[in-house]
């Protein structure tokens, strides 16, 4: 193991679609480990090569055709891995692995929840809600320094999002969702990297909806996408950065890359 380690976390909303811009970043980022969310790509139609070609030779899958799908892709080895079905129902929302340090990397794509607070009338909050309990369950036995990474589809505080007053009533930011991503994070003592790093109130975005003509002028994103550590790997966090020019890139994602560099 090197004397730091880059973790990067994107949702990147079709790899094969943009391809390009992962390239780039990774060239001009160079991280040590990214770990992908919305892939939208069975396994065996991954594109491995371009990975390879840049010095990522371990890549480890878990994907569905068309819908969801998450992958971690790594210059460092990656020893086991697994994937748990917090959704229930097989989707491919859950891929992790060890290090070869001992340290769990858990990378995760909580589902968006309809548009729709309300379980018994949007089953799909419903989902997410209990994605967000089997999650916390998980958590309450863990026993090994994690770090757990993902689109949680969760803005928890006020200045995580561009209208705390607006958007209460809007799914990702209601305080059912909220409560629940507060359980979670207690179930552990998780150490939210982004906010160790930028502490609240400053305001701190990954996601800006395509629905806006000029994403930079009007700026109403959220914080959906996490970085989150054991504390006993948390002390070893010595940045964390938010990249928001990514939005701006040819074919961007309606997420930016989050990258959180470790001293291990």
């Amino acid at each position: 193991m090197t004397d730091g380690l880059k973790i990067v976390s994107w949702n990147i909303n079709s790899v094969r679609f943009r391809i390009e811009i992962v390239e780039r970043f990774l060239r001009e980022v160079s991280p040590d480990i990214l770990c992908l969310q919305e892939t939208k790509v069975i396994d065996g139609d991954f594109p491995t090569a371009p990975f390879r070609a840049l010095g990522y030779k371990h890549i480890v899958l878990h994907g569905q055709r068309m819908h969801h799908g998450v992958a971690i892709i790594s210059r460092v080895p990656l020893v086991e891995d697994d994937r748990f079905d917090w959704q229930a129902n097989r989707e491919a929302r859950h891929v992790g692995v060890r290090l070869d340090n001992g340290m769990r990397l858990e990378n995760v794509y909580v589902p968006a929840g309809g548009d729709i607070p309300n379980r018994d009338v949007n089953p799909k909050f419903g989902q997410k809600l209990d994605f967000v309990e089997r999650m916390t369950r998980w958590s309450e036995g863990l026993k090994v320094p994690t770090i757990l990474v993902g689109d949680f589809n969760i803005a928890p505080l006020e200045s995580d999002v561009w209208s705390h007053k607006q958007l209460l009533d809007v799914v990702s930011h209601t305080p059912i969702e909220v409560a629940a991503l507060d359980a979670l994070k207690a179930s552990n003592d998780w150490v939210d990297l982004g906010r160790h790093f930028v502490p609240p109130p400053e305001r701190l975005f990954t996601w800006w909806s395509y629905r806006a003509k000029d994403w930079l002028a009007s700026d109403r994103g959220r914080r959906l996408d996490h970085m989150w550590a054991t504390r006993d790997i948390a002390g070893t966090a010595v940045s964390h950065r938010v990249f928001e020019d990514c939005r701006s890139w040819l074919k961007p994602s309606d997420h930016v890359p989050i990258m959180t560099e470790f001293a291990v």
